[in-house]
């Protein structure tokens, strides 16, 4: 119980140093960020309760809302992730698995953790994008940042996910 404290502490400190100080400066033709740091938040173990999860999501947002000087808007889309997270995972998790598992390539196979990866990774982005563009009258712009933003932390999860296994 302890170890798995401390490892998810650990987690959250090197995924938000990593995405205040350098993701967040990363714009791929002025369009694209990658999200990396709800890796964090897709890693939790499906036995994990809603309530506990909403919670790390919060304070993991609303870190990442302090360093980068966002009024709760990575907190209000982490929250909404983590509040959708269980039932995506349903989605998309083979029927013969176990319970309680953490979601990975090993656990899932490669493609239904791509889909809930994927599914995931758009959920987020498409509601910290609409609270930053906060109006819909440039909707295909904001469309185009949700799939590059989307596509951009895709890659980058399923990087960090092949370097761990």
């Amino acid at each position: 119980m302890i170890i798995t404290f401390v490892h998810r502490i650990g987690w959250f400190i090197g995924l938000v140093l990593l995405q205040v100080l350098i993701l967040n400066n990363v714009h791929i033709v002025g369009y694209a960020t990658p999200f990396l740091y709800i890796y964090f938040i897709l890693k939790f173990s499906s036995g994990t309760s809603r309530n506990e999860l909403m919670l790390w999501a919060f304070f993991l947002g609303l870190t990442i809302d302090i360093f980068a000087d966002t009024p709760g808007m990575n907190a209000a889309a982490t929250v909404f992730l983590a509040f959708l997270r269980p039932s995506l995972l349903r989605l998309f998790t083979p029927r013969d698995t176990l319970d309680s598992i953490i979601p990975s390539f090993k656990t899932m196979g490669i493609s239904p953790f791509l889909k809930y990866t994927t599914a995931s990774v758009f959920v987020h982005s498409l509601a910290l994008l609409t609270i930053e563009f906060f109006s819909f009258s440039s909707i295909l712009l904001l469309l185009l940042r949700v799939v590059l933003c989307a596509l951009l932390t895709v890659t980058c999860i399923i990087a960090v996910e092949g370097i761990r296994r």
